[in-house]
C-alpha cells in the first residue's frame, strides 16, 4: 500500500478515527494499531507478516532474557544469538542470490565451474528497516541504555505502519516512552503534520516522478544514446529524484505519525546544502547515519587506537552501509566512494588545521561545489544497474560532447529550484507554517484541497513505488 494512493487515504482515515476513539483505552488501542499495521504490511504479501511476527517474538525474548540474566557470559551469548538470527534472516532474503552469484563467478574465473542452487526469493518490503530497529532494541537493552518494554508495546514499535517499510529508523528509546503517555488530541501539531504530508506528496508525486520520466530513466537505461550534457543533468536529476523520493516518504511518515499522536526523529535536513561529505551524512538519512555510528562505527573501534584505525573504521562503516542499501557490488562502490571521501576530507582538515591556514572568502562555495559533485559521482554507481553501465556513463561524460534533447529548460529549472530550496532558511518555513496555523479552518481546508488537486493534476497516472522500498 503506497502512501500517495486512494487505498492508503481510506486506510489512514479509518485508522485515524478509530485510533483516537480507542486512545483512552491503552490495551485495545495497542491491539488495534498492531492489527492495522499488519494489514498495511500484508497489502504487499501476507506471508511476510509471519516474518515480522517472528522478529517481534525473537527479539523481545532475547531482550527479556538479557535483562533478567546477571551472568555476563549468558548475556553475551543471548545477544550474539539475537544478532545472528536477525542478520541471518536479512542475509537470506536480501543477500543469498548476491553472495551465491559472486562466489560462482569467482570460481568460474579460476576454472572451477560450479553451479550452486539459486533460489528465486521475494525480498520482504522494509526488512532492512525493521531488522535494524530490532537490533538497536536488543543492543540497547544489553548495554543498559534501555529496559525491555511490554511485548505489546514492542510489537507496536516494530510494526507501526508509518515507518515500517522505509523508515525513518526509529530507536526504541525514542518511540516506546511515548506509548506510555496518552496524547491530548487538542495539542496535536496538525499544521506541521499537514505541511510535511503535503511537501512529501509534492516531492514524490510531482518532482521525483517528473525527473524520472523526463531524463533519468532514459539516460541510465541506454547511456550510449546520450550526450555528455544529458548524462551530467541526468546525474543531477537523479540526485534530486532520490532526495525527493526518500525525503518525501519520510515526510509523509512523520506527518502521519504526528496525526496519530507520535513523534518520529527528523531524517533529512537540507543535505545538498552541506559543504563537506561529513556534513552531508549529518543531514542525509540521519537516522541511518546515527545508527551506523552507534552500532557499527563505535563497536569497530571508532576513533580509538590512532588516526589510521579511525580511518579504517570509517571506511568500513561506509562500505557496509553501502552493502546495506542493496545486494550488488555497485552499492559497495557507492559506500566506498563516500568512505574514501570522508577519509580524504579528514586528512585535508587536519593538514589545514596544522598549517594554520585561514579559509578564503570563496571557500564555502568551493567546498559546496566539491561536496555536491562527490555525492553525485557516488550516485552514478548507486543508480546504475551494473559496472558496465556506470563505466559507460562516466566515459561518455568525458567524451560524448553535445547537448541533447532531454536537457530541456523545465528539467534544468526543476533541478535548480530543488537544489536552491535546500538553502531556504528554516525560519522562513516556520513562519509560513505559523501563518497557516492561524488561518480559519475553512481557509486551511481550501488551501490543502487546492494543493492536493494541484499535486494530482501535475503527477503522472499511477505512482511508482518509493525507491527505498527495495532496501
Amino acid at each position: 500500500m503506497l502512501f500517495p494512493t486512494f487505498e492508503f487515504a481510506v486506510f489512514f482515515s479509518l485508522t485515524f478515527v478509530v485510533s483516537w476513539l480507542l486512545r483512552p483505552h491503552p490495551l485495545p488501542w495497542r491491539w488495534f494499531i498492531i492489527a492495522a499495521s499488519y494489514f498495511f504490511y500484508a497489502w504487499w504479501d501476507p506471508r511476510f507478516t509471519l516474518l515480522l511476527a517472528a522478529s517481534t517474538l525473537v527479539n523481545q525474548g532475547a531482550a527479556v532474557a538479557i535483562h533478567r540474566s546477571a551472568d555476563d557470559r549468558r548475556r553475551r551469548t543471548v545477544l550474539f544469538a539475537a544478532v545472528l538470527a536477525n542478520l541471518a534472516a536479512l542475509g537470506f532474503f536480501k543477500y543469498y542470490g548476491f553472495f551465491v552469484s559472486s562466489v560462482s563467478d569467482g570460481l568460474d574465473r579460476l576454472g572451477l565451474g560450479v553451479n550452486p542452487p539459486l533460489l528465486q526469493l521475494v525480498l520482504p518490503v522494509g526488512i532492512s528497516f525493521f531488522t535494524f530497529q530490532a537490533l538497536s532494541y536488543v543492543i540497547d537493552v544489553y548495554r543498559g541504555d534501555a529496559e525491555p518494554s511490554p511485548t505489546l508495546d514492542f510489537a507496536v514499535y516494530l510494526s507501526f505502519f508509518p515507518h515500517l517499510v522505509a523508515g525513518p529508523i526509529v530507536r526504541a528509546r525514542e518511540l516506546l516512552p511515548q506509548l506510555k503517555v496518552r496524547p491530548d488530541p487538542r495539542r496535536i501539531e496538525a499544521p506541521l503534520a499537514f505541511r510535511l504530508i503535503f511537501a512529501g506528496l509534492f516531492k514524490k508525486v510531482v518532482i521525483s516522478s517528473f525527473l524520472a520520466e523526463a531524463i533519468v530513466d532514459d539516460v541510465f537505461a541506454v547511456p550510449g544514446a546520450h550526450s555528455n550534457l544529458e548524462i551530467l543533468f541526468a546525474v543531477y536529476a537523479y540526485a534530486v529524484q532520490i532526495y525527493a523520493d526518500f525525503s518525501g516518504y519520510t515526510d509523509i511518515a512523520i506527518g502521519c505519525a504526528l496525526l496519530l499522536g507520535l513523534r518520529f526523529p527528523q531524517n533529512f535536513d537540507a543535505p545538498y546544502a552541506a559543504t563537506s561529505v561529513q556534513g552531508f551524512w549529518r543531514r542525509w538519512h540521519m537516522t541511518l547515519s546515527f545508527w551506523l555510528r552507534d552500532y557499527l562505527y563505535i563497536p569497530l573501534g571508532g576513533n580509538r587506537g590512532g588516526e589510521r584505525r579511525m580511518e579504517r573504521n570509517l571506511f568500513l562503516t561506509m562500505v557496509i552501509g553501502g552493502l546495506w542499501h542493496g545486494a550488488a557490488w555497485t552499492f559497495v562502490v557507492w559506500g566506498a566512494v563516500h568512505g574514501a571521501a570522508l577519509v580524504l576530507e579528514r586528512r585535508w582538515q587536519l593538514r589545514r588545521e596544522a598549517s594554520g591556514a585561514e579559509p578564503g572568502p570563496l571557500s564555502p562555495v568551493l567546498r559546496w561545489v566539491v561536496t555536491f559533485h562527490v555525492v553525485c559521482l557516488a550516485w552514478i554507481f548507486f543508480r546504475a544497474e551494473s559496472f558496465s553501465v556506470a563505466g559507460e556513463l562516466l566515459w561518455r561524460l568525458l567524451t560524448a560532447w553535445g547537448v541533447g534533447e532531454l536537457v530541456t529548460p523545465l528539467v534544468v529549472l526543476v533541478i535548480a529550484a530543488m537544489v536552491a530550496a535546500q538553502f531556504v532558511p528554516v525560519q522562513a518555513v516556520e513562519r509560513a507554517q505559523v501563518a497557516f496555523s492561524r488561518m480559519a479552518p475553512v481557509a486551511q481546508g481550501a488551501i490543502l484541497a487546492v494543493g492536493f488537486l494541484a499535486i494530482d493534476s501535475l503527477g503522472p497516472v499511477g505512482v511508482a513505488p518509493f525507491i527505498y522500498f527495495q532496501f
